[in-house]
């Protein structure tokens, strides 16, 4: 998927638990960072080197290793150690999510760039920024690319993150959901699973179809997440 005339933006499922990977950068420098890199890292990068682009970092949205790499029930998964051995880049995670990074993955602060909400990264002619929506795990992001916005699992097309695992929290949860419905409805949303009926939907579309979009008062969330 290529979205404008800058922007190279590709969707890559990977792995048995339907995880969106992507690629974002610019056509012009082929420079491109790579956002939540878990499964097939050799897949990546041979995909990578086949397109032509230079990869510069590697961003993620949370620390679950479906979507990073680590210890997953019995099995290993592959993610950002993997990658750093084969193509040493930074690591840009949330700061409040860095600590989860490190016990899940085993990679170093040195290995990381510790970011907030509001912080912008340049990739060749694309800037990409990062919003702060904790509720799945305390320092998970969104990534916000032009009219484009990858959700990890904080949203999906017609969903939202769990919020009964350990650091999840309904009412952040709920408050990050608010700021991301006030979104422009042209924005186009990115999921990090493939869970809905389409891999992106625009805000406009999602909210017609996703119930949690469409609760705006905290007594009526917590009612719907059995709060």
């Amino acid at each position: 998927m290529s979205v404008s005339d800058e922007l190279i933006l590709e969707q890559i499922q990977i792995g048995p638990m339907q995880n969106f990977t992507y690629l974002v950068g610019s056509k012009r420098t082929r420079e491109v960072v790579v956002i939540d890199p878990a499964w097939d890292i050799d897949a990546l990068m041979n995909l990578i080197e086949e397109r032509g682009y230079t990869l510069n970092a590697a961003l993620l949205t949370h620390y679950h290793p479906d979507h990073c790499g680590g210890s997953f029930g019995k099995n290993k998964v592959q993610g950002v150690a993997e990658l750093l051995a084969a193509n040493p880049v930074k690591i840009y995670a949330h700061k409040l999510e860095a600590d989860g990074v490190k016990k899940v993955t085993g990679i170093s602060d040195e290995d990381m760039v510790k970011v907030d909400s509001g912080d912008r990264l340049k990739v060749g002619d694309v800037e990409v920024e990062f919003l702060h929506t904790p509720g799945h795990t305390p320092g998970s992001q969104c990534f916000r690319i032009k009219h484009t916005l990858v959700s990890g699992d904080t949203l999906f097309t017609n969903g939202c993150g769990r919020v009964d695992l350990p650091g999840s929290n309904p009412e952040d949860m709920y408050h990050s959901i608010q700021k991301l419905a006030a979104l422009p409805d042209e924005t186009i949303l990115l999921p990090g699973h493939n869970y809905g009926d389409t891999p992106t939907a625009s805000m406009a579309e999602t909210k017609r179809v996703n119930s949690y979009l469409r609760i705006n008062d905290l007594a009526s969330w917590k009612m719907m997440m059995g709060g």
